[in-house]
């Protein structure tokens, strides 16, 4: 017998995976938050998709993340669940990164994740609930002109483990997704910044990886994913 989920924030659901997640979710009968800074794919997502609430969210400024979320205090109080799918990823050197890039980085891939969590940690803690935070490729590191992004991302597997120790007395499981190549409009433009073909049949499809996610928060109690590595199939 799964787990019920009755409600799931997703941030970055205007993306690419966050909108297959938010489809994959629904499917499965959850009640989905959806926070995005796209206002016409939100308005697109409220218009078409029943059960989700949609709010326009700008991750890049965590500062003003809970009062974006205080119109919210309904669902956070039913909340279950909490998905990280936010994220940047522009290629640049170390020294054509200025303050102002590494400062934006940081902010949506990381601080961001770090203030969602605090805001909702006593949700979730009440509900046992899960975190899932969605990261880079399995044993991505180190990777030339992708500094700010590969550091945010590193950071964001220590916040993961961090977490999982804490709330380990509340119930609370945190998991940690790496994705390979993953069929997204972001991957596109990343591989033609480096100069790499980019050919979405050879990625992982945008609906397998929203199902594994689903599937890890559908896990029973008895078990828990810290971390899941995906890569394209043969």
């Amino acid at each position: 017998m799964r787990t019920p989920i009755s409600t799931v924030l997703v941030s970055g659901a205007t993306g690419g995976i966050g909108i297959a997640l938010v489809d994959e979710l629904l499917r499965r009968e959850r009640h989905v938050v959806a926070l995005g800074r796209d206002p016409d794919r939100l308005a697109d997502l409220a218009r078409t998709r029943p059960g989700v609430r949609t709010v326009l969210a700008d991750l890049e400024h965590p500062q003003a993340l809970a009062e974006t979320l205080e119109p919210l205090t309904e669902e956070i109080e039913e909340l279950s669940a909490f998905v990280h799918c936010a994220g940047l990823s522009p290629v640049a050197s170390v020294a054509d990164s200025p303050v102002a890039l590494w400062n934006q980085v940081l902010a949506v891939n990381l601080v961001a994740a770090a203030e969602l969590v605090r805001l909702v940690l006593p949700a979730l803690r009440t509900a046992k609930g899960h975190v899932v935070l969605v990261n880079a490729a399995p044993g991505l590191h180190g990777v030339p002109r992708w500094s700010a992004f590969t550091a945010s991302k590193a950071g964001l597997s220590e916040l993961a483990d961090a977490l999982r120790a804490e709330e380990a007395e509340h119930g609370v499981r945190v998991t940690s997704v790496h994705p390979g190549g993953t069929a997204t409009e972001t991957l596109r433009r990343v591989r033609a910044d480096f100069g790499r073909p980019y050919d979405p049949e050879a990625c992982i499809r945008l609906t397998t990886l929203a199902g594994a996610i689903a599937d890890v928060l559908d896990l029973p109690r008895d078990a828990l994913v810290t971390e899941l590595h995906l890569r394209p199939g043969p």
